[in-house]
C-alpha cells in the first residue's frame, strides 16, 4: 500500500468513508437547497449592495460549495483500509497504537488514519502527521522520536491493535 504523504489517495477506514459520504449527501440534499432558498428570499428583498442576508448567504454558499468539492475529491480517490489485514505488533494504517511518552507514565492510544479522517481530539492521527509518520511500520517495544514544533518527544510503543 502506497503510504507516501502528498499522494492523491485518501486512506479511510470503512467508518470514515461512510461518514464522509453521509456528510456529502447531507450537504447536497439538505444544505444546498436550504441555502438556495435563503438566497432567493434575500434577492427578493431588493438592493443587494446593502443586503446583509444576501452577503451572508453568498459567503456561506462559497464555503458549502468548497466543502462539497473537497469531499468529492477525497471520495474519488479513496483506499478503504482493511482493518483486519494487519501484521501483529506492527503499526499500520487503521491500527490503534498505544504509546507512553518518555518520562511519563500515562498511556495514550491513537488510531492511525489518513488525513481526511484525522481528528486528534478523538485520538485519530494522520499517517502524514509527525507522530503518525514515526509510528508507521514500527513494532511493539520500539521507541520513536517525533520532531514537532514544540521540540522532540520520544514515545515507546506498548501495544498495537
Amino acid at each position: 500500500m502506497d503510504l507516501q504523504p502528498g499522494t492523491n489517495k485518501s486512506y479511510l477506514t470503512a467508518e470514515g468513508a461512510r461518514k464522509l459520504r453521509e456528510e456529502l449527501l447531507y450537504l447536497k440534499d439538505v444544505k444546498r437547497p436550504e441555502l438556495a432558498e435563503r438566497l432567493r428570499f434575500a434577492i427578493k428583498q431588493g438592493d443587494l449592495s446593502e443586503n446583509a442576508d444576501y452577503a451572508a448567504a453568498k459567503e456561506e454558499q462559497g464555503f458549502l460549495e468548497g466543502r462539497i468539492l473537497e469531499l468529492e475529491r477525497t471520495l474519488r480517490d479513496i483506499v478503504i483500509l482493511n482493518e483486519s489485514d494487519t501484521t501483529p505488533d506492527i503499526a499500520r494504517l487503521g491500527n490503534r497504537v498505544t504509546v507512553i511518552e518518555q518520562g511519563l507514565s500515562d498511556r495514550e492510544t491513537f488510531q492511525l488514519v489518513g488525513r481526511a479522517e484525522a481528528d486528534p481530539a478523538q485520538g485519530k492521527i494522520s499517517n502524514e502527521s509527525p507522530l503518525g509518520q514515526a509510528l508507521i511500520g514500527k513494532r511493539v517495544g520500539e521507541t520513536v522520536h517525533v520532531t514537532a514544533p514544540g521540540g522532540e518527544t520520544i514515545f515507546r510503543i506498548v501495544a498495537v491493535e
